[in-house]
């Protein structure tokens, strides 16, 4: 164990409270992932998540006597934007469930965004499922329900979408969409049908919605697929094993899902799900962000800090989204970089 590490982690826990500016709203993933959170262990936090069984068992119930977000992470980019990061003390399967979570959980997030509007913040970027369209429809519930808010609300879809257009291999000429269908993925199928990419899918509804929305001189780039070919799949939430096990050898799987798919052939390839690196003069960042690798942060977290970065004075939630081009160009300018798999595709 790295007790430096720990020693410092405590420190910044403890400080004296500051008013961020830029917070990014994220809540637990499985029942042991709040060990891995920097006011758990330093050793776990350091790493990607992986979950152990052995940590599973004593945390679950506890965050059901917790009735507001905390404060995981403090960080400071050029040492002047202060970020934070609230953790929402509920798990995965709290809002994948079908029973009366909804309401609870749209309160705290709702409380977390009042809270931070009421602490100065600029931002706030919502991430993992505190921006689902079933639950809020990604966030245009609190902006309708609190006009006057000073704080922004972002969901980072620009930005997740600006990312998988720019990871696929310039020579691609056909991708597959497959997974669930949301705004992200909608928008990386309409700019790659623009750059001449051809953008197949099995399922007869996600083609006619992209369908009515293409500009008909682009629409013979929109396939209705009859085979899994492509080697190149563009992959949102809910993919099958099955699935997975219909493409071809050599696939890359590429996620524009919160949550990365299952890993299950080992004859193919899996990137990350929407991330950049960070800046070395992003400060105090000594852990892991869920799965992704350490000194990588997700889109919809980096969404957010370019936000405020830049001063934008609009929200990106519900349908709305930014221009992918001017949000990748400014995300590249203030020091971010892809991330890229260690292998020659």
């Amino acid at each position: 164990m790295d007790k430096s590490s720990d020693e410092l982690y405590e420190t910044s826990l403890k400080r004296q409270e500051e008013s961020p500016d830029v917070v990014h709203l994220t809540h637990l993933t499985t029942t042991d992932s709040i060990y891995h959170l920097p006011l758990g262990f330093a050793y776990l936090a350091s790493k990607p998540y992986a979950s152990k069984w052995y940590l599973k068992i004593a945390m679950w119930p506890v965050t059901w006597f917790c009735g507001r977000t905390f404060v995981s992470e403090r960080n400071v980019l050029n040492d002047k934007l202060k970020l934070q990061s609230w953790v929402v003390p509920r798990y995965t399967m709290h809002y994948l469930s079908k029973g009366t979570q909804k309401g609870d959980l749209n309160k705290l997030i709702e409380d977390a965004i009042l809270e931070a509007d009421k602490k100065g913040a600029k931002v706030v970027s919502l991430g993992l499922l505190n921006q689902d369209e079933e639950l809020n429809g990604n966030g245009e519930l609190y902006i309708q329900r609190h006009p006057k808010l000073k704080t922004k609300i972002v969901d980072g879809s620009s930005l997740a979408a600006a990312i998988v257009v720019n990871s696929i291999p310039l020579e691609t000429t056909q991708v597959l969409l497959t997974g669930k269908f949301s705004k992200v993925g909608q928008a990386i199928a309409l700019a790659l049908c623009q750059t001449g990419v051809q953008v197949a899918t099995m399922n007869e509804d996600v083609y006619n919605k992209l369908k009515q929305s293409i500009d008909t001189k682009f629409g013979n780039n929109l396939l209705l697929a009859q085979n899994y070919d492509q080697k190149i799949w563009l992959v949102g939430e809910g993919l099958s094993q099955i699935e997975q096990f219909k493409a071809r050898k050599g696939t890359l799987f590429l996620p524009f899902s919160k949550f990365p798919p299952k890993n299950v052939r080992e004859d193919c390839y899996y990137h990350i799900t929407p991330a950049m690196v960070a800046p070395k003069s992003l400060g105090n960042l000594y852990s892991c962000e869920n799965w992704l690798p350490r000194g990588v942060i997700s889109a919809w977290r980096v969404g957010g800090i370019i936000h405020g970065l830049e001063g934008w004075n609009v929200d990106e939630c519900g349908e709305s989204m930014f221009s992918m081009d001017n949000v990748w160009d400014a995300t590249l300018r203030h020091g971010f970089r892809p991330f890229s798999l260690p292998i020659n595709y």
